[in-house]
């Protein structure tokens, strides 16, 4: 491998360290189901993400159908705002393989 490719290599792997940190906490079954809190950020992040993430879980409970389909959304949308990301749904979760 030359010099020139080890460069390339080391930017695509470059990892950068998250700007916030936010936890999508389940309150339980009656609503509001959803809390979400961050331990460090700009606040105006923080908030325009909780908003969206409020907006895509307020009605559903965890073992909704569509929870799943927005849970993702969620991941995704904190991946775009480099923000890291903790879910506490009260219960243990299944390890996806």
């Amino acid at each position: 491998m030359s010099p020139d490719n080890e460069d390339d290599v080391a930017e695509t792997t470059e990892l950068t360290d998250p700007i916030g940190h936010v936890r999508v906490v389940y309150l339980g079954p009656v609503a509001p189901h959803w809390d979400v809190q961050s331990d460090f950020g700009a606040p105006e992040v923080v908030d325009a993400f909780r908003e969206r993430v409020l907006a895509r879980l307020v009605l559903l409970p965890p073992h909704d159908p569509q929870f799943r389909r927005n849970r993702e959304r969620v991941v995704r949308d904190a991946e775009r705002e480099n923000l890291a990301l903790e879910w506490d749904l009260g219960f243990p979760e299944e390890v996806a393989e």
